[in-house]
């Protein structure tokens, strides 16, 4: 059978019968001599090239019977092809990134600032403002700023490119594989219902429930990385969904944004309360004694920090609750239908015994990998590699995870430039200028700190990791502080406080920050317009609350 498209008018057919040759009957307009008639029908192909005036079909089954179909067109109008939607960059964004780095770049460096280190701050600017307008998705707008690094030659290919060995990009990634299998088996719905359960009435409890939770296990976990990503945000993702609020159809706001942005803002605090709380505390620690030669103990630590903690654990989620509220406030039917739900699911399935026994194994080497010299990533990948054995887990479910890779590249990204702004000398600069113009003004003790704290705090914005700015600067501002009458024990711990705290103000400041973030629930301008808020009433608590806190037990 043979079709061919033709131009006409009209519908035709033909059916011959028995006693009739094959016989066309058309109308004048398409008349054709008996001699171009059959040599046309002779070859369906000749007829289609003769009949090109309007639409037909010709059928052909065999040589005795013919079909011809032609529908009208001549009288409906022409049908315009739409264009593509455009798939590129948004063009605004874009050129506002650009033009960042481009002005940075031709303006003279400072002194005291090489050439290299101030052409990669221009880059970096300009990759920052890229992630926040969001021209292309973060993970292409952070490839491009490497690109530009080394098209420049401000950065070798393997300098660039160096993050993707650091342990902490990929332990956030590994954390989303963590929880497709969460979710995947069900283990995460039921454990979801019996929050709901338990706290469900309303989401504020339901909120309190996870920050505490949270919390409690903040001090035998120091990965906060491994917390979020490996214990909680599979849980939130899977109360999410418990209650109706996903990703990407309008139901965000029920549950998930203020959700996400609480568990997130609170692991900040949590990480600040104790020592073994965050990877990067026991840095602070030793910076503290090579500088001021004191010690700060594990108690010393979660002493000093339990009264300002409580009072941020407390205030920030009822905070958020009001500025950034969740449109469902109040379900007390939802403990009753999580209570069906979870007879419904009976008892738990191999999957689910599996997927738990994992997450158990994985958190006790988190907790002991300190004895056991098994790092936290290695834990993360040994417990995938037993998912993925177990086929709980696939490696096309791992691959199909784009948010995983996505916040592999630009967190990667970040800590590489963060990284080397920092070797090329420009955070000591830094550090140095404001030590000049702090120390040269002749404030009292309390006013100097007041503003070594601010700088010190929001200079975060230039760091992709806690114990990068750690590294950097902790020493030069414990320093200037204690020469300015700061007691030298109380500047360090509340550096090395504020050195949790500080990560709350991006989505790529702490560990725990790519891995909420990635959920999808909250847009990038509210988490960074809330970072901000929160931060002030950190300090204001932690200054505030904490300074006569750290009265009353003699620290100043």
């Amino acid at each position: 059978m043979s079709s061919l498209a033709l131009t006409s008018a009209v519908n035709l057919r033909l059916r011959p019968t028995p006693s009739q040759n094959p016989r066309i009957s058309i109308p004048q307009s398409l008349q054709f001599t008996q001699t171009s008639q059959k040599t046309a029908f002779n070859n369906p192909i000749n007829l289609g090239k003769f009949l090109n005036l309007g639409k037909i079909s010709i059928l052909v089954k065999s040589r005795k019977r013919v079909i011809v179909k032609a529908s009208a067109a001549s009288s409906s109008p022409a049908i315009v092809p739409q264009q593509p939607p455009w798939q590129g960059a948004a063009m605004k964004p874009l050129i506002a990134s650009i033009a960042t780095g481009v002005i940075l770049w031709f303006i003279p460096a400072p002194t005291g600032v090489t050439r290299n280190a101030w052409q990669l701050l221009a880059i970096f600017l300009a990759t920052i403002v890229g992630i926040i307008t969001q021209p292309l998705p973060l993970g292409a707008v952070a490839l491009m700023g490497l690109g530009a690094c080394v098209l420049t030659k401000t950065l070798t290919f393997a300098a660039a490119f160096s993050a993707f060995g650091d342990p902490i990009p990929w332990l956030i990634a590994l954390a989303f594989f963590f929880a497709r299998g969460f979710i995947k088996t069900g283990l995460g719905n039921r454990i979801a219902y019996q929050f709901v359960k338990l706290f469900g009435s309303s989401s504020l409890g339901l909120g309190y429930s996870l920050v505490f939770s949270e919390a409690l296990l903040a001090p035998a976990i120091p990965s906060v990385s491994a917390r979020a990503g490996g214990i909680f945000l599979p849980l939130v993702k899977s109360l999410c969904v418990a209650c109706g609020s996903n990703t990407g159809d309008g139901t965000e706001n029920k549950l998930g944004s203020w959700l996400m942005l609480t568990c997130f803002q609170t692991s900040v605090i949590s990480s600040s309360m104790f020592l073994t709380a965050m990877a990067a505390n026991p840095l602070s620690a030793n910076l503290t004694l090579s500088t001021i030669h004191q010690t700060i103990g594990w108690m010393d630590w979660a002493k000093a920090a339990i009264v300002p903690g409580l009072v941020s654990l407390i205030v920030v989620p009822l905070l958020l609750y009001i500025i950034y509220p969740p449109t469902v406030k109040s379900s007390p039917d939802a403990p009753r239908l999580a209570k069906e739900k979870l007879e419904k699911m009976g008892p738990m399935s191999k999957n689910e015994i599996i997927m738990a026994g994992t997450l158990v194994l994985t958190v006790g080497l988190w907790v002991f990998g300190g004895t056991l010299k098994v790092d936290a990533v290695t834990a993360a990948i040994l417990g995938l590699s037993v998912l993925l054995v177990t086929g709980v887990v696939t490696w096309k479910e791992c691959l199909g995870e784009a948010v995983a890779w996505d916040t592999l590249t630009w967190f990667a990204a970040l800590i590489a430039m963060a990284g080397y702004l920092n070797k090329y000398g420009l955070i000591s600069w830094f550090s140095e200028t404001v030590v000049k113009v702090v120390g040269g003004l002749g404030l009292s003790w309390q006013l100097s700190f007041g503003i070594l704290v601010l700088l010190y705090f929001y200079s975060h914005y230039f760091f992709a990791s806690g114990a990068a700015h750690i590294g950097a600067m902790f020493t030069a501002f414990l320093s200037v502080a204690s020469a300015l009458g700061t007691p030298p024990y109380l500047g360090a711990l509340v550096l090395s406080f504020l050195s949790n705290l500080m990560g709350g103000i991006t989505h790529y400041g702490i560990g725990s920050a790519p891995v909420f973030y990635g959920a999808n629930y909250v847009p990038l301008a509210k988490w960074w317009g809330y970072g901000f808020v929160c931060s002030i009433i950190n300090l204001i608590i932690w200054l505030g609350v904490g300074g006569i806190w750290w009265k009353a037990i003699g620290l100043w």
